[in-house]
């Protein structure tokens, strides 16, 4: 479950099956979209917004919940597949902070 914004995921994204979108400023009307009965493991650029929606999630009956610790700029320094260009997520103008206030 990715959290980022749609303009993140365009510049970039996991290369696992299954994945599901839903950005965190969408969250509280399409958390619905995610089932209960699965483990859901929640990824944005640092962890941060991905950790809030995980709260979200628990606060709302999901029990099968994981936050990716240190998000997508971890997933890229192991060298994990991605779709898209690897530079922007590690350099820190592309930083969701500067764009959201979020993190």
């Amino acid at each position: 479950m990715d959290v980022r914004e749609a303009d993140e995921v365009a510049q970039l994204s996991l290369n696992v099956p299954e994945i599901i979108h839903i950005p965190l400023s969408e969250f509280e009307n399409r958390y619905q979209e995610i089932p209960k009965d699965r483990k859901v493991i929640l990824v944005c650029r640092s962890g941060e917004r991905s950790l809030r929606a995980a709260g979200f999630l628990v606060n709302h009956g999901y029990d099968q919940v994981v936050n990716m610790q240190f998000g997508i700029i971890r997933w890229v320094q192991k060298d994990f597949p991605t779709i898209g260009d690897t530079y922007y997520i590690l350099t820190k103008e592309s930083d969701c902070c500067s764009k959201l206030g979020c993190c």
